[in-house]
């Protein structure tokens, strides 16, 4: 027999859960002098899965402003792809750089 027999009502709980989505972070290529831009192409394409017309239009963006976004993700998959970059850069001897940055 439950703890709340006779005509007393169950007792009850309002919860309220407000889901929030994770903030998102653009991860941000920097332009410099030595660089190919065949090479940001190429990491624009395998790190952050674009195709070869937006990895031409990212690099063209970066090499005309200095910078630009290469996507928008959550902390660690923004962080992640940061670090990916940075191991090819490394790897083909380049010094390219990237940035995570608030969106």
């Amino acid at each position: 027999m439950p703890w709340f027999a006779g005509n007393e009502a169950a007792p009850t709980v309002k919860r309220k859960h407000k889901l929030v989505e994770p903030e998102n972070f653009r991860v941000v290529l920097l332009n410099d002098n030595y660089t190919t831009m065949d090479f940001v192409v190429e990491i624009l394409m395998f790190v952050f899965r674009k195709s070869e017309a937006e990895s031409n239009r990212v690099m063209m963006d970066i090499h005309r402003r200095g910078r630009g976004v290469a996507g928008i993700y959550p902390w660690d998959i923004a962080q992640t792809k940061a670090e990916q970059v940075h191991a090819m850069a490394r790897q083909n001897e380049f010094p390219l750089r990237c940035v995570v940055e608030k969106n």
